[in-house]
């Protein structure tokens, strides 16, 4: 291989485009490299170095055989400039799911661009759209859409059981709000399953923090009798700051919703046990549902915990 496009595939981490080799080079290097099998175009004007694809057993197009980081690279030198990571793709570089190798790298370009989709490569031309603040944000070195349109536009990409979680963990990481969210999602007037979404966006907004205790909130602990819960309130025991997972002011009742998983190490048991002493000091009563109790009998869940709140309503 000619040695200046050598060091342009050294210096570019595997990848040169056709603009970056005639500047210090004749065309025909490129030509000749690819004839020779040791550069391959998965995307027009974009070189890949030959030796970082795979070929044992590997079949489709070039971009689904080589390293995630490698495909991102060839898509943004093929936008050269013009276009962000979005959907699937944005949401792995937030760190809010994993992106699989069978799904195809997805950029957001604005509207005119002229560039098109390419094998594993989806491109999406949004009218209005710039590369910069506050559309586009620059994440580990990469642009990347804003989160909470992020969140927004995989919505209707994901399989439904898999929809709630990116959203429910962004707002308990506090990388995003729930209006936030609302307002992403008045951006977006036509997207599928959006009742869902908005009915999420409001349990979000009330509160809830967990697949569970979204559960609780539509089928066991609103209606006739139960008061108002505040959720995620935060309160100071002495040197201490708490937060309640549904707490009911005037009953002085905190209700936790523990998990499946939760306090299978008894430590973690020990260290609930002394928050909840610690709660009792300033007369808040925690009580406590298994997340099996809960799915299993809501019926009774939701009387146990009305007498409970009628009990302490009594002796107030």
């Amino acid at each position: 291989m000619d040695p200046r496009l050598r060091a342009l595939l050294v210096s570019g981490g595997g990848i040169c485009t056709w603009q970056d080799v005639v500047r210090v080079a004749p065309d025909w290097t490129v030509q000749a490299a690819c004839r020779a099998g040791r550069l391959v175009r998965p995307l027009p004007g974009v070189y890949l170095d030959a030796t970082l694809i795979a070929s044992t057993g590997a079949e489709g197009p070039i971009l689904a055989r080589v390293e995630p980081e490698l495909a991102r690279g060839a898509a943004l030198a093929y936008a050269d400039g013009r276009g962000a990571f979005s959907r699937l793709t944005a949401l792995d570089i937030w760190g809010l799911r994993c992106q699989p190798p069978n799904e195809p790298v997805h950029l957001d370009l604005p509207a005119g661009s002229g560039l098109r989709g390419r094998p594993h490569l989806v491109v999406r031309h949004r009218a209005g759209f710039a590369i910069g603040p506050p559309q586009v944000v620059v994440r580990g070195g990469l642009p990347v859409t804003r989160l909470d349109r992020t969140l927004v536009d995989c919505w209707p990409l994901l399989p439904p059981v898999d929809r709630p979680g990116p959203l429910i963990r962004a707002v308990n990481d506090r990388l995003t709000t729930p209006q936030r969210l609302v307002a992403a999602l008045a951006e977006v007037p036509r997207i599928t399953d959006r009742a869902a979404l908005r009915d999420l966006l409001d349990r979000l907004a009330a509160g809830c923090r967990s697949p569970l205790e979204i559960w609780g909130h539509d089928r066991v602990f609103t209606g006739p009798g139960m008061p108002a819960f505040t959720r995620q309130v935060r309160v100071r025991v002495g040197a201490r700051t708490i937060y309640l997972d549904m707490f009911a002011e005037v009953e002085r009742v905190n209700v936790e919703l523990d998990g499946a998983g939760t306090h299978a190490d008894p430590a973690e048991r020990e260290i609930d046990l002394r928050r909840d002493a610690l709660l009792a000091t300033i007369g808040i009563l925690v009580v406590r549902f298994t997340h099996r109790r809960l799915v299993a009998n809501p019926a009774q869940i939701r009387q146990e915990t009305l007498a409970i709140l009628d009990s302490r309503r009594t002796h107030s």
